[in-house]
């Protein structure tokens, strides 16, 4: 079967998943990922905590699985360390990390839409980064694997451990969602994982440079990102 074949599930068999899955692990989530789509499901990797935790497991059940990340050509110098980190760690292959970038290099995109497009519209500079990029790796694949978790934002408080993702088209699992804070760092450092430096400087979430900033302990957890506007989501989770 071909990696890119959808089927949407019934709203009846998403839920009986759902009742099936609630309270397990996010290895047994993933394992029944994995088991159910084998090469028509992808992890989607920033290289954030959660993210580094997914590829961890991911790869226990599955060594071959494959991932990807969206180098929006603006990520930290400190990204890139991980992403290279967790490649030698785990002996990665090439088809197994996947790239994805914007069809525009930064130089066209000040050409085309000015200089400081996220100053000036972080929508369309998400949507040129990000959110096409990901739609075009996301049309290859039948699932995809993210690392929401439902404290991390009110926006995520409702996510599903397993849901149809209306808005890419494909099916949508979240292993991590019932899991806080505590319970990812405490899998990093019990399972020795490589992680990005920045969560050491008070950065809980990671992006691109220039709409990312640390976040004191006791604030919002995203209230590090898109900090000159009310933008909480570039795009990616949104329904």
């Amino acid at each position: 079967m071909s990696k890119s074949v959808k089927t949407q599930p019934s709203p009846d068999e998403l839920d009986a998943l759902n009742q099936t899955l609630e309270g397990q692990v996010p290895q047994k989530i993933l394992e029944t990922a994995l088991r159910q789509y084998e090469s028509r499901i992808i992890l989607a990797c920033s290289f954030g905590a959660e993210d580094v935790v997914l590829v961890d497991m991911m790869l226990r059940i599955n060594p071959r699985a494959v991932l990807f990340y969206l180098d929006t050509d603006f990520l930290f110098p400190e990204t890139y360390t991980v992403r290279d980190r967790i490649i030698k760690h785990y002996q990665l292959q090439n088809e197994q990390v996947i790239q994805m970038k914007s069809m525009l290099n930064p130089e066209e995109q000040a050409t085309r839409h000015g200089e400081g497009l996220w100053l000036q519209n972080s929508d369309q500079c998400c949507e040129l980064r990000k959110i096409e990029p990901l739609t075009r790796v996301l049309n290859t694949y039948a699932a995809w694997i993210t690392g929401i978790r439902r404290d991390q934002s009110l926006t995520r408080a409702h996510a599903k451990l397993v849901e149809w993702d209306a808005k890419f088209g494909l099916v949508k699992f979240n292993p991590l969602a019932t899991w806080s804070w505590e319970q990812v760092w405490e899998y990093i450092r019990t399972q020795k994982v490589p992680y990005n430096e920045l969560h050491d400087q008070h950065f809980p979430s990671i992006g691109c440079t220039h709409c990312t900033a640390p976040v004191m302990p006791g604030d919002d957890p995203r209230s590090g990102r898109w900090q000159s506007s009310s933008k909480t989501e570039c795009g990616l989770h949104q329904k």
